[in-house]
């Protein structure tokens, strides 16, 4: 089955490359992730084995498949009615380059070898490029190329990374391999040196992917450029992904005996993007841009999550569910509001809630979810985090944090209540709330609507054993 999870939107997308009905390509792209979807669950609900030395699934790859295969599969409906607006640019490219971006992070998710982990994430940084160019003109191509050369370089320093855990193994005198789960039986035999250059090196490569500051550059640009459904994988999926990337370096080094560096090191990457985040989002005066820095922000709190350690690494992998559905949601929203005023600036989208009533009050909602507010899911788990760094003494930590979080408040609000309330501005009469654009950011905020108020059994079983398996010592 897993091998089928990862095939499917492959056979999919070649699918779409020999169909000569617009309308029914695009269908392909809700068809083939409701079936991912599917199938995603039964294999997390199941008790399926781990797997073999190549794919397999874990506590935190479960969680993070769950989370990438719901928001591609609202992205995916989201798809059909954004296609059927962009008939001039025509769906050839986009369907099956989405269809190939989903076989692959699922493929990142899986795997169990370093090797395929770092092949996967390079084939989804080539299939989300031409994603990112879908509007052809010179500010994408300028993003495009930003992206693709800054996350190419990024990789490379990952693979570079995964050479000197090899020669850790060789150099410690344990069978040399890149297998994770050998990896991790024989850590403790690991030449320390060589392991933890190799730690840095991920952490700088999958970083880059990811957008922890400094090495967020590409972000805003890319963000900013692509189309909301774009921007929405994009910063909920694609950072999921390179984040556990991140946390399989962590695992090793946690099983080797030398956690505490690689915690520390995340933890100043993460503080470092969270002040870094709050800085760029006041005065903000493009939308889109605004949640790309956001995105920033809550890359830098995942891994103060993690870096802390005990409650705040279960308040991470929440955060992580929040932040990716919150996301999704307000990409989604800004892509509509975007779409009608023919701009992303606040000199030309004024009033977005009068003229686009459902939209405009999603992104507001939206917000008010990804800064922290209660009853919404991000509020919970970013308590869950403030929580951890209090009760392990980091009072600076925590105060530096409280202070980012406001400032980014009042950064973020004062864009996105310019660009919602008062008197709208001028619109495309022509645009208008659908049910296909507004329905599934509507279904992302009702469900952190719901992880606010309450977490399933089931998931927070799930979190605990994700935030347990970090947890491990040799």
């Amino acid at each position: 089955m897993l091998e089928l999870l990862i095939l499917s939107p492959l056979a999919a997308a070649a699918l779409s490359l020999v169909f000569p009905w617009y309308q029914l390509r695009s269908w392909l792209l809700p068809l083939s992730s409701g079936l991912h979807l599917a199938l995603s669950i039964v294999l997390v609900s199941g008790s399926f084995p781990a797997g073999g030395a190549w794919v397999g699934l874990d506590a935190l790859s479960r969680l993070v498949l769950v989370v990438t295969s719901l928001l591609f599969f609202g992205c995916a409906i989201y798809a059909v009615g954004y296609l059927d607006l962009r008939r001039d640019r025509g769906n050839k490219v986009m369907v099956p380059c989405l269809l190939a971006f989903l076989s692959f992070m699922t493929l990142a998710i899986a795997a169990r070898h370093l090797g395929l982990l770092w092949m996967a994430v390079e084939a989804t940084t080539i299939c989300s490029a031409p994603l990112i160019y879908f509007n052809r003109n010179r500010l994408s191509i300028e993003a495009t190329w930003k992206y693709l050369l800054l996350c190419s370089v990024g990789i490379a320093l990952a693979m570079l990374g995964m050479l000197f855990i090899a020669y850790a193994a060789l150099g410690g005198g344990a069978p040399v391999s890149l297998q994770f789960d050998s990896l991790l039986a024989t850590a403790t035999s690991l030449s320390k040196p060589w392991l933890h250059a190799g730690f840095v090196f991920l952490l700088v490569g999958f970083g880059t992917k990811m957008g922890l500051a400094p090495l967020h550059t590409w972000k805003p640009d890319a963000y900013g450029e692509a189309p909301g459904l774009v921007g929405a994988l994009l910063a909920g999926g694609l950072t999921s992904v390179a984040f556990l990337g991140i946390l399989r370096g962590v695992q090793l080094m946690t099983a080797a005996g030398d956690g505490a560096m690689a915690r520390q090191s995340l933890l100043w990457m993460g503080i470092l993007s969270l002040l870094l985040a709050a800085v760029f989002m006041v005065r903000q005066p493009d939308i889109k841009r605004l949640l790309a820095y956001s995105s920033v922000e809550h890359m830098g709190l995942l891994a103060i999550g993690v870096g802390i350690g005990g409650l705040a690494t279960f308040g991470a992998m929440l955060h992580l569910i929040n932040n990716a559905l919150t996301k999704g949601g307000l990409f989604l929203a800004a892509g509509n509001i975007q779409r009608a005023y023919s701009s992303k600036r606040l000199s030309e989208v004024r009033g977005a809630i009068v003229g686009l009533p459902i939209s405009g009050t999603l992104f507001l909602a939206g917000f008010l979810a990804i800064t922290g507010s209660p009853p919404f899911g991000p509020f919970l788990s970013e308590f869950t985090i403030l929580r951890g760094i209090f009760a392990n003494h980091q009072m600076v930590v925590g105060v530096l944090v409280l202070l980012s979080l406001a400032t980014v408040f009042i950064g973020m609000g004062a864009t996105v209540l310019a660009a919602t309330q008062g008197e709208s501005g001028p619109k495309n009469d022509n645009f208008r709330d659908r049910p296909l654009l507004y329905l599934p950011p509507l279904m992302f905020m009702l469900l952190i609507l719901l992880l606010g108020v309450y977490i399933p059994e089931p998931l927070q079983k799930a979190l605990s054993q994700a935030a347990a398996l970090l947890e491990v010592h040799p």
